[in-house]
């Protein structure tokens, strides 16, 4: 069961950790790249699961992970929706308002450079504290494997690791390059197979 998070120290504490850019998961392998890691969710470095027993690949992949990174700690889970307007209605409220009902607004990221309001885009982000338990976040690593919401990330109450999954696989960031490369060797199998690691 999730708790709330109050939004104005979760925000303080990620402009403390993470000075380099805002909470946008999307950009953390660029910001953060010495620290950061990718694997792929299903052998070959396919996409997109269609069968169960693909499900579960995902699946156990994305919590292997999870559990290395947050086992018998709390975390925030941290969701996004988007919308035209600072407080207006989301563009596409679901999933995510039925798969993060306890989700808290901590912070929204602007993107206004256009100089018509039309065209402005106002992520929103929100975030519940919840113990880690294997498997308490399926439902929400199902939708992303489905590419049905995106954005999401999971990481400790201090802000020290963030593990962001995405319809394909996931992105981690660690505390150090040498803790990179720690979980990186023992999940040699999940690497993808470019140079670069994408």
């Amino acid at each position: 069961m999730s708790t709330g998070t109050a939004p104005t120290p979760l925000a303080a504490l990620w402009r403390e950790r993470w000075p380099s850019g805002p909470p946008v998961a999307h950009t953390f392998r660029r910001t953060y790249a010495a620290r950061w890691v990718r694997f792929h969710s299903l052998p070959g470095s396919k996409r997109y699961p269609e069968f169960e027993d693909e499900y579960a690949i995902v699946l156990h992949r994305y919590n292997t992970v999870l559990d290395e990174l947050f086992a018998g700690a709390d975390v925030f889970v941290v969701t996004v929706d988007w919308s035209n307007t600072l407080t207006g209605p989301a563009v596409r409220p679901e999933p995510r308002r039925s798969l993060h009902p306890g989700g808290v607004p901590w912070w929204t990221e602007s993107d206004d450079d256009d100089p018509d309001p039309e065209f402005h885009i106002h992520s929103r982000l929100y975030a519940d504290r919840r113990p880690w338990r294997h498997g308490c976040v399926d439902e929400l690593l199902r939708a992303v494997a489905d590419d049905t919401l995106a954005e999401v990330f999971v990481t400790d109450t201090e802000l020290h690791r963030v593990h962001h999954p995405y319809d394909g696989g996931a992105d981690v960031i660690l505390t150090t390059p040498a803790e990179r490369d720690r979980l990186r060797a023992k999940h040699t199998d999940w690497l993808p197979g470019n140079p670069a690691g994408l």
